[in-house]
């Protein structure tokens, strides 16, 4: 999963929802066809026994699967294989992407420092991915920030050309998180003569830890870095002091490829897609993120093929490349869909991280009543079909935000329903959460997200043992049903979502 927005946070509404939910009565069977023996086939041995391989592939090929490395490609060819092998028709789609490289640590330094200097790369700042590369030195200058912030996120600094007015060449320009994406606020910095751009995290609630962003390629013209709120507030404290901040990055044009997997029966023109991210982080394997939705949609398929189901709409797996170097793969999929292709897919299911240590069962909010923020029509729909399931099996979940932050961005911009599942990545968890899910409160869903230590020692055989039941019963369901979830048209809310880039890079 992409570090492109805010930790997800739980809406009060959601919380109320998971009480409720928790009184279902127990063992009720889920709604729609009875998935019982494909839920059943979809076990924990062979879920683990897919994360084996992977991790197996990745310690063969200097602990890493991220796209444009041999590992990357021996994670395809696993999953072609044993698609292939199953009975499915399978695609390997190639494409250019640009790989963003990190050659060294980047620094900050103020003068006169500030009282928690010095500054810590990786703890209170970092680069953001795309950041232009180089040192650049030169006074503090605040760009329309809000202090204290909002009370919901809403700041708007540096989203337009006007904020800058009266701003000095050569400055370092001192932004906060908001309503436009990270590139509209470095682009506008770079435009107006600044000579490098810090972005801080917006300040609310879920909004104050390392802002750990992407600007989406291509490079950026300057140096760019996030920093944790209260960085970025000592940092206006010290609006005109001289800053330094150095970076060492660079981008490579590369190919990789998605792989994707159809069966051959079912009506083409009502085509249920479930996607997962193939690719892993450089730093580390990726068997959190994203071996765990590899394997459940690798395994609910290769059980749907013993089984002998013949689906009424045809179902395609996907599997993305470079994911994490800003969604790529997935856009370069819908980009080359004709609008025939793309009105013959149904429904898009994303499997994002379905096996995190202290996981939370999140769903996304397809009807935007946690978060205002809904997906195209019949996504609510998805949503309902998840969170009935959940509560058939007296399992609490929760709504988490279609924030732009895994491949189903791509689809909703281009009207495709979506949903899916997620078990959380660097956001902490709640005391409330625990009473729901275990775990340990004050401490991210998965510690090792995007590091070297997602492993396979990395998952929770308990979620993703759930998560993938879930899975499969969504799969099939859709797979099977004659009804329509209410077509492909969009809706205002993801016109809106389009205003903010094809990522949301928010």
């Amino acid at each position: 999963m992409r570090n492109l927005t805010r930790p997800f946070a739980v809406a009060a509404a959601g919380v109320l929802t998971l009480s409720t939910a928790l009184l279902a009565p127990s063992s009720a069977a889920p709604p729609g066809p009875d998935s019982s023996d494909l839920r059943d086939a979809v076990t924990i041995d062979g879920l683990m026994a897919h994360l084996e391989e992977l991790q197996a592939i990745a310690d063969a090929n200097d602990g890493t699967r991220s796209s444009g490395t041999p590992g990357y490609d021996a994670s395809a060819d696993y999953v072609a294989d044993v698609l292939g092998d199953a009975g499915y028709a399978i695609t390997r789609q190639s494409f250019e992407y640009d790989l963003f490289h990190e050659h060294g640590p980047s620094s900050l330094s103020v003068t006169p420092a500030g009282p928690t200097a010095p500054y810590v790369d990786g703890e209170d700042f970092t680069v953001m991915e795309y950041s232009g590369s180089g040192t650049a030195t030169g006074a503090l200058q605040a760009v329309d920030v809000t202090l204290p912030p909002p009370a919901t996120p809403g700041s708007t600094s540096g989203c337009e050309a006007t904020d800058f007015a009266g701003f000095t060449a050569g400055n370092v320009a001192v932004m906060q998180r908001g309503t436009c994406t990270f590139r509209t606020k470095a682009d506008n910095a770079a435009a107006a003569g600044a000579s490098a751009a810090i972005i801080f995290n917006e300040g609310q609630e879920g909004r104050t830890d390392l802002l750990n962003g992407t600007l989406a390629p291509p490079q950026a013209g300057i140096p760019v870095l996030g920093t944790t709120f209260a960085l970025g507030e000592e940092l206006v404290g010290l609006d005109g002091s001289q800053a330094t901040v150095t970076t060492d990055v660079s981008s490579t044009r590369e190919t990789t490829e998605n792989v994707i997997a159809e069966s051959t029966g079912g009506r083409g023109d009502r085509v249920v897609m479930a996607g997962a991210h193939l690719d892993s982080v450089a730093e580390g394997p990726g068997i959190n993120d994203n071996g765990s939705g590899t394997a459940a949609i690798l395994e609910t398929a290769l059980q749907m093929a013993e089984q002998g189901i013949e689906p009424t709409n045809r179902v395609r797996f996907a599997f993305w490349g470079a994911e994490e170097s800003g969604l790529i793969g997935s856009q370069h999929y819908v980009d080359q869909l004709t609008k025939r292709e793309r009105k013959d897919i149904h429904l898009y299911l994303n499997f994002d991280m379905v096996g995190s240590p202290n996981f939370a069962r999140f769903v996304y909010d397809g009807d935007g009543s946690a978060f205002g923020l809904k997906g195209p029509n019949g996504s609510a729909q998805i949503e309902e079909v998840f969170t009935d399931y959940f509560t058939s099996q007296d399992l609490a979940s929760e709504p988490t935000e279609f924030s732009g932050r895994s491949d189903y961005q791509g689809f909703i911009n281009a009207g495709i329903p979506a949903g899916g599942l997620f078990t959380g990545a660097e956001g902490v968890k709640t005391e409330e959460q625990v009473a729901l899910y275990g775990g340990e409160a004050g401490v991210a869903y998965d510690p090792c997200y995007h590091a070297e230590c997602d492993d396979i020692g990395n998952v929770s055989a308990q979620a993703l043992d759930e998560m993938s039941d879930a899975v499969a019963h969504a799969v099939l369901t859709f797979a099977m049903t004659k009804a329509d979830v209410s077509g492909t048209k969009s809706s205002t809310d993801v016109r809106k979502q389009e205003m903010l880039g094809a990522h949301a890079l928010r």
